[in-house]
C-alpha cells in the first residue's frame, strides 16, 4: 500500500465514521483547575479570563469575538522541552521550532484507572507497563504512551481534581524508573489526565518531577489534564497533540484528538 492510498483510505473512513475522532481535550474556561505551586516557591499561573471583544453590538455589528488572558500550561496541554531546565539547550524545543512529524502517533493507552481511584498516590512502575506491555503489545519509538486514570471525572471541581491537602496533591503519576524505561524505548511523550505529567507528590522523588525533569531532558513531550481516555483503546488509536504555534512558547494549551477505529 502506496501512502496516497493510505491517506486515501484515511480520508474515506474518517467520512464514514468506520475512523471516529475522539475529543480527548476539557473544556478550557474560567473554571479550568490551575496548577497551585506554594507561594514561598514560584509564581502561578492566573486563572482562564474569557472577555467579550463584540458580539453582533455596537463595539462590531456583524461579528462577535473575544479576546482571552491564560498560561501556556493551563487546561488541557502540551509541555515542550524548554518548559523544564533540563531541555533548555534544545534549540527545536519550543513550540515554534519543534518538529511537527512527530506530534501526530500511535498512542498506547495504559488503563490503571481502577488501581488510581483505589489510591490517589498511586504510582505507575515498570513492572506494571512491562506486564501492560505482555498482554497489548510492546510500547514502540515514537509513540505516545498515557496513563488513563479517569481523573477527568474530577476536572470540575478543582478541589477535587488537584486534590492538595496539608501534605501537598495526592494525583496518580509515574516512577522516575518507569519514565526513563520509556524514554530508552524512544517514545515520542507522556501524558496524564491529571493536572501535571508527574504524580502529585513527586517533588519528593528523586531526581525531583521526574516527569518533567527526564522527558524534557531527552527532548520529549508531556501532555498533561487529558479527557476521555476510557474512549481510546489500549492500542490501536492515533493522536494527534499539536500545540498552538507560539514564539518561543514553552508549551500550550492544546485540542488533543484521538483516531479510533470503529468495530
Amino acid at each position: 500500500m502506496t501512502a496516497t492510498t493510505a491517506l486515501d483510505g484515511l480520508g474515506a473512513k474518517l467520512l464514514t465514521g468506520e475512523i471516529e475522532v475522539v475529543d480527548c481535550t476539557g473544556v478550557l474556561g474560567p473554571n479550568t483547575p490551575i496548577l497551585q505551586l506554594p507561594e514561598d516557591f514560584a509564581k502561578n499561573t492566573p486563572k482562564v479570563e474569557i472577555h467579550k471583544i463584540s458580539e453582533y453590538d455596537e463595539d462590531g455589528p456583524f461579528f462577535a469575538w473575544n479576546w482571552m488572558k491564560l498560561g501556556e500550561h493551563t487546561g488541557t496541554h502540551f509541555d515542550a522541552p524548554h518548559h523544564w531546565i533540563t531541555g533548555k539547550d534544545f534549540e527545536e524545543g519550543y513550540t515554534d521550532t519543534l518538529d511537527v512529524q512527530r506530534l501526530i502517533a500511535p498512542v498506547n493507552v495504559l488503563d490503571f484507572s481502577k488501581e488510581c481511584g483505589e489510591d490517589s498516590d498511586f504510582l505507575l512502575t515498570i513492572d506494571h507497563v512491562k506486564a501492560w506491555e505482555a498482554e497489548h503489545g510492546e510500547i514502540k519509538a515514537g509513540e505516545w504512551v498515557v496513563l488513563r486514570s479517569d481523573w477527568d471525572q474530577y476536572a470540575d471541581d478543582e478541589a477535587k481534581f488537584l486534590n492538595a491537602d496539608e501534605t501537598g496533591p495526592h494525583t496518580p503519576g509515574p516512577t522516575a524508573e518507569l519514565i526513563q524505561y520509556l524514554v530508552d524505548k524512544g517514545i515520542v511523550g507522556w501524558g496524564s489526565q491529571c493536572i501535571g505529567t508527574d504524580a502529585g507528590m513527586a517533588g519528593g522523588m528523586t531526581p525531583p518531577f521526574p516527569a518533567h525533569n527526564l522527558l524534557h531532558a531527552n527532548n520529549r513531550f508531556g501532555l498533561a489534564s487529558l479527557a476521555n481516555l476510557d474512549k481510546l483503546p489500549a492500542k490501536g488509536a492515533i493522536l494527534i497533540a499539536a500545540p498552538l504555534k507560539i514564539q518561543r512558547g514553552t508549551g500550550s494549551p492544546i485540542r488533543a484528538l484521538a483516531l479510533v477505529p470503529k468495530g
